[in-house]
Order: structure tokens, then C-alpha cells, then sequence
């Protein structure tokens, strides 16, 4: 049967149903207002950094940036910009909700199990978490990845509760938008389970490809675990919950180190 681009109309003047052009559309406006924008930005960034000279040598921007010297703006500055991060997750959201189902129960972001939540997302985190600081640190001896710093906030006083946020905002923005919304939209568009895994993931891959080929491939793998975990148990929550303890670690762990033991950071 062939697709239209309009869907004809029911009684009430309400589009009857989704055509896949109309869904095709729709998955590049949430990407480009959010994760497709940042892969384009990173990809960019890596040529920049190729093309300078060896990327071993070199080191990415710190994330989660000061972005003022007076603590009151800095604060500010910072929370606003994780907000509006985090309004493309509640469009994706908002885009996937029937008349029967919410966005959040068709993701599997709600508490119906927060045990197996819990429980699937501290596994989680202990078999990608430790392969991929592996993986990191191969990279960095072979000369394919940059000097990843997370500690732009150095060590203001408000640091820490700002770490914690920012690692739930990209958890929440990571998991929702490439592995629940982009997932529930191709098996809308028949796309096979291989590609809806390996589509996603690649796309992980390419918006930490800033980092090098190291933070590349990790974070393309970690999305094919993921693209797997959902497709078995069609629930984001642990994935959240994984990528949230991931994330603090990270975050968390070098801020305080850079206060407490600073000689003990990678140069």
C-alpha cells in the first residue's frame, strides 16, 4: 500500500494515523534539537582535533564547564542549560504517548519495578563501567583518544550537587531519546531488531566521538547493550539508573579528587 504524506482525516478533523514520512520527519526534529545536533558538533570537532596533530597529545574541553567566576550565575548558568537539555526528552516523551499508554510507561521509565530497576541497573553499570574505563585506557596508550576532563567545575563548593544533576540530565537525555523514543519509532518504521540496536548505538558512539576513537567505540558498544537490554525487557529505567551511577562516578569522583588528592588525577 502506498504511503502518503498526509494521513487522511477522521471525523473530527484529527490526522487518523501516522504515515512514515510523517515519523521519518519527526525523529530528525528531535534529533536536531538535541543528540543529532551534538553528533554533528563532535564529528566536527574530532576533524578539528585529527587535523591538528596527535590526538594523544591533546585534550578535549572540560565538561561541565565553569560558566562564571561568581558562584550565584555560575549555578544558574549551568542548571538552565541542563533544563533546556532536558525539554527535547519531554517532547520525545510527549510524541509517544497514546490515548493509552503514557510516554513515560511506554519507555519503561515509570515505578511499576523499581527492584529490577535497581537491581538490572547496578549490573549494568558494573558490565559496562569497568570494560569501558579498560577500553579508555587502552585507547590513551595507543594514542586514539584525548584526555577526557570531567572537573570543569574544579573545586567550588557547589560542585558536587551540580555534578549530580548534570550526570542525571544526560542520563535521562541519553536513554530516553536514543534508546526508548528512537527505538519505539523504527519498530514503527519495520526496521529490523539488528538495526534497531546497531542504529542507535552508532549514534552513541558518534556524539562522544570528540573524545577519540577510544570514547567512540565504549560508548557504541555500551549502546549495544543497552539497544539489547530494551529490546528484552522494554524498560529505560535501569538503563538511567546505570548511566546515572556511571556518570557520578566519573563526575563526582574527579571533583573531589582534584580537592583532596590532585596528584593522583592523570595529567
Amino acid at each position: 500500500m502506498l504511503l502518503h504524506e498526509s494521513a487522511p482525516e477522521g471525523p473530527t478533523g484529527v490526522p487518523a494515523a501516522r504515515t512514515a514520512s510523517s515519523t521519518r520527519r519527526e525523529i530528525l526534529l528531535v534529533l536536531g534539537l538535541s543528540l543529532g545536533a551534538s553528533a554533528v558538533y563532535s564529528v566536527l570537532e574530532f576533524i578539528d582535533a585529527a587535523t591538528r596533530g596527535p590526538i594523544g597529545q591533546q585534550s578535549t574541553a572540560p565538561l561541565n564547564p565553569s560558566l562564571s567566576n561568581r558562584a550565584f550565575f555560575d549555578i544558574a548558568y549551568n542548571l538552565l542549560g541542563w533544563f533546556f537539555d532536558i525539554v527535547p526528552v519531554l517532547l520525545a516523551l510527549y510524541l509517544l504517548a497514546t490515548p493509552a499508554l503514557g510516554g513515560l510507561r511506554r519507555v519503561g521509565l515509570d515505578l511499576r519495578r523499581p527492584r529490577f530497576d535497581l537491581l538490572a541497573g547496578v549490573g549494568l553499570t558494573a558490565l559496562i563501567g569497568i570494560p569501558g574505563l579498560g577500553l579508555y585506557e587502552l585507547a590513551r596508550a595507543l594514542g586514539q583518544n584525548l584526555h577526557v576532563s570531567t572537573d570543569g567545575l574544579g573545586g567550588a563548593w557547589y560542585a558536587v550537587p551540580l555534578l549530580i544533576v548534570s550526570a542525571l540530565r544526560a542520563a535521562l537525555q541519553e536513554e530516553v531519546i536514543v534508546i526508548g523514543y528512537l527505538a519505539e519509532r523504527l519498530r514503527e518504521l519495520r526496521w529490523r531488531t539488528w538495526a534497531i540496536v546497531l542504529a542507535p548505538a552508532l549514534l552513541r558512539g558518534s556524539y562522544h566521538l570528540y573524545q577519540g576513537w577510544g570514547g567512540f567505540l565504549g560508548n557504541a558498544a555500551m549502546g549495544v547493550v543497552f539497544g539489547l537490554f530494551y529490546q528484552r525487557y522494554g524498560r529505560t529505567a535501569p538503563l538511567v539508573v546505570a548511566h546515572f551511577i556511571l556518570d557520578v562516578v566519573s563526575f563526582v569522583g574527579v571533583a573531589v579528587l582534584s580537592v583532596v588528592a590532585p596528584q593522583l588525577l592523570p595529567k
